[in-house]
């Protein structure tokens, strides 16, 4: 299955993050105003500290593109400092003076989180769809908070997250219990529809996912098989993650 795919074996996660930042850079060249998809998460925090160094650098110029991440927890307070929106506003948006008018993150302090998820695909219809969507992988297989499930979300959609994916993420909270139950995420068909994927992953606790999400078979039960389908995907991963592909 590889074979359809443009992969970059990078010998450690800081080669890897470096490539991974010159493949956006040069994404973003092409189309300076287009929309663009993030994740949070540990694996892309080198991406984007190279991104801001070559925008610092002139080498780059991300001040007007529009961002929109994949997920946010729910319930949470944007000012929360575990939510997403602090972590890109922390770890990216503010570096690269991207105004936040740009910035499009689900909102996990909405009222009615069903119909967030409505608006937030509205607002990526009317942007024109997902220039290049950043992506990282979840031990379990997931892409965004898309859960292995008997079945998956189309479209950004309210879902509960999985106790394999709270104990992963508990590392950022004081304890387990702090770790929202629930997300708001885009959807496998949101996800899908970008018009190029960027998918990382460092480490070797994730060679088997990589192995079971692009050599196995497609299955709802690992979300990122699905990528399997996508017309143009590029794989930047370190050695240590790559050793079973």
């Amino acid at each position: 299955m590889l074979k359809n795919f443009k992969l970059y074996v990078e010998e450690d996660y800081s080669t890897m993050s470096q490539r991974a930042a010159e493949v956006f850079a040069n994404a973003v060249k092409d189309d300076p105003m287009g929309a663009y998809g993030f994740a949070t998460g540990s694996t892309p925090i080198g991406m984007y500290e190279a991104l801001i160094k070559l925008q610092n650098n002139g080498k780059a110029d991300l001040r007007k593109i529009t961002a929109f991440n994949l997920d946010e927890y729910y319930p949470i307070q944007p000012d929360d400092p575990q939510s997403y929106y602090y972590f890109m506003r922390q770890n990216l948006f503010d570096a690269i003076s991207l105004s936040p008018e740009n910035t499009h993150i689900p909102n996990g302090a909405a009222l009615d989180p069903i119909a967030e998820c409505k608006v937030y695909d509205e607002k990526i219809a009317s942007a024109g769809g997902i220039n290049m969507q950043v992506l990282g992988i979840g031990t379990n297989g997931h892409i965004g908070f898309n859960e292995p499930a008997e079945n998956l979300p189309a479209t950004t959609a309210y879902m509960p997250l999985t106790e394999s994916t709270i104990a992963d993420n508990a590392r950022n909270f004081a304890s387990p219990d702090e770790v929202p139950r629930n997300s708001l995420t885009m959807g496998m068909h949101s996800i899908m529809m970008a018009k190029r994927i960027l998918f990382l992953a460092s480490g070797e606790n994730k060679a088997e996912i990589l192995q079971n999400a692009f050599n196995g078979p497609i299955t709802t039960m690992v979300p990122a098989s699905f990528l399997q389908l996508h017309h143009d995907v590029t794989i930047v991963v370190d050695k240590a993650a790559a050793k079973l592909l």
